[in-house]
C-alpha cells in the first residue's frame, strides 16, 4: 500500500479550517462546487466534477468516517474512482506558531500509478484553494481550479 502525503500552513482559526473541510458548503468552497449528501458520520457524500463548459469529468462517493471538531476529517472511498476504493483521505489539524497544521493523507492505494501521481498533484493544488479560501474567502473549486492534464 502506498499513500499521498502533504503538509500545509493556513493561516486562520481553527474552527475555520475544520468548517471548510467538514461541511459541504466548506467543501464546495475548495474542491468543487458540487456536493451531494450530508456531511454527517455513516453518509456518503457525493462530489461532482466539470469543466469550464459545464462537462461532467468526474464523480466521487466518499463516505464520511469521521469528523472530530477542530481535530481531523476522515473520508472513505465508496466506488468510484476505482482506485480510490477503500482508501481514506484525512485531514490532521493542529496549531503550531499561528497557523493551522493540516497534516493530509490519501492512504492506501493498491500501488503507484500515473493516476495517483495526477491525484497527487491535483490534491497539492486543491489545499492550497483551501488555504485561499480560509485566509480570503476565496478558493479555486472545479471547475475553476488549476488545469494539470488532460485528466483535470
Amino acid at each position: 500500500m502506498v499513500d499521498i502525503l502533504h503538509r500545509i500552513g493556513i493561516k486562520g482559526s481553527l474552527d475555520a479550517v475544520y468548517r471548510a473541510l467538514a461541511t459541504r458548503e466548506g467543501v464546495s468552497g475548495w474542491w468543487t462546487r458540487q456536493v451531494e449528501g450530508q456531511s454527517q458520520v455513516g453518509e456518503t457524500l457525493r462530489f461532482h466534477f466539470v469543466t469550464s463548459a459545464g462537462m461532467e469529468v468526474g464523480v466521487i462517493d466518499l463516505k464520511v468516517v469521521a469528523l472530530d471538531a477542530n481535530r481531523r476529517v476522515v473520508w472513505q472511498g465508496v466506488a468510484e474512482p476505482t482506485e480510490w476504493k477503500d482508501t481514506k483521505i484525512a485531514f490532521e489539524l493542529k496549531e503550531e506558531d499561528g497557523y493551522v497544521i493540516v497534516l493530509f493523507k490519501h492512504e492506501g492505494w493498491k500501488e503507484p500509478s500515473e493516476f495517483m501521481n495526477h491525484c497527487s498533484t491535483k490534491w497539492a493544488t486543491f489545499l492550497m484553494s483551501l488555504k485561499s479560501l480560509v485566509e480570503t474567502g476565496q478558493g479555486a473549486p472545479s471547475p475553476n481550479d488549476v488545469q494539470i492534464s488532460n485528466w483535470h
